[in-house]
């Protein structure tokens, strides 16, 4: 793995926090000059741009600002520590991050500017980590891939994930997922939770646990971060 500390300067080394970004579920651009705003708006539109002061003099990263605000896409601007008394003169950056910088810090601050900057939370949406349980199209994904989930694992998934830490029995979930006059016993809860974490868990993600002897509970994953 890459070292924690990284020169903005470089192109190739300023790559790994974009990739980094990426596996963050952040889409997120490098800019070193203005044509690089428009060389990827040509082609997408991202969430985040990181700005690389150390490249550019002081108009060209105003001119830069600039053009993301006028595309309202927010900017964290990369700035060596030399040049950060310079920030005064700067407007229309979301954030700012010293130069070399730590990984968690970077992404820290991506997520920071994102809640900040990002457009109200649809209420149809639940989100946990990098789970997410769209109510509307009746849609998961995982880290910006689509999970394919057979309704009644869809159902029990979101009926869990809307109440994170509290517990359920396995009697309760049958009789809100299947209905009172659903004749099959309540294996069939244990059956579709396995299927469920078979195809949303792995060694990095964690969503359901079980409750010996009671039932199960969707982990609170915002407790745990």
């Amino acid at each position: 793995m890459a070292s924690e500390h990284l020169p903005a300067a470089d192109r190739s080394a300023g790559l790994r926090p974009v990739t980094l970004l990426a596996e963050a579920g952040i889409d997120a651009i490098l800019v070193l000059s203005e044509a690089d705003i428009d060389t990827v708006l040509s082609a997408r539109t991202p969430q985040i741009a990181l700005l690389d002061s150390s490249a550019l003099g002081a108009p060209d990263v105003q001119s830069c600002l600039d053009r993301c605000s006028g595309i309202k896409l927010p900017v964290i601007l990369l700035v060596p520590e030399p040049r950060v008394r310079d920030l005064v003169h700067n407007e229309g950056m979301a954030d700012f991050l010293v130069t070399p910088f730590r990984e968690p810090e970077l992404v820290a601050r991506a997520k920071r500017v994102l809640r900040k900057t990002g457009p109200p939370e649809d209420p149809a949406v639940v989100r946990a980590g990098d789970l997410i349980i769209n109510a509307t199209s009746y849609e998961v994904s995982l880290n910006g891939r689509r999970i394919d989930l057979r309704f009644k694992e869809y159902e029990l998934l979101r009926f869990l994930a809307a109440s994170p830490g509290r517990v359920f029995t396995r009697e309760a979930l049958l009789s809100k997922i299947w209905g009172y006059d659903y004749f099959g016993g309540t294996r069939t809860v244990d059956v579709h939770i396995r299927r469920l974490r078979s195809k949303i868990e792995d060694a990095e993600h964690s969503f359901i646990e079980t409750i010996w002897a009671v039932g199960y509970r969707f982990r609170d994953v915002s407790r745990s971060a």
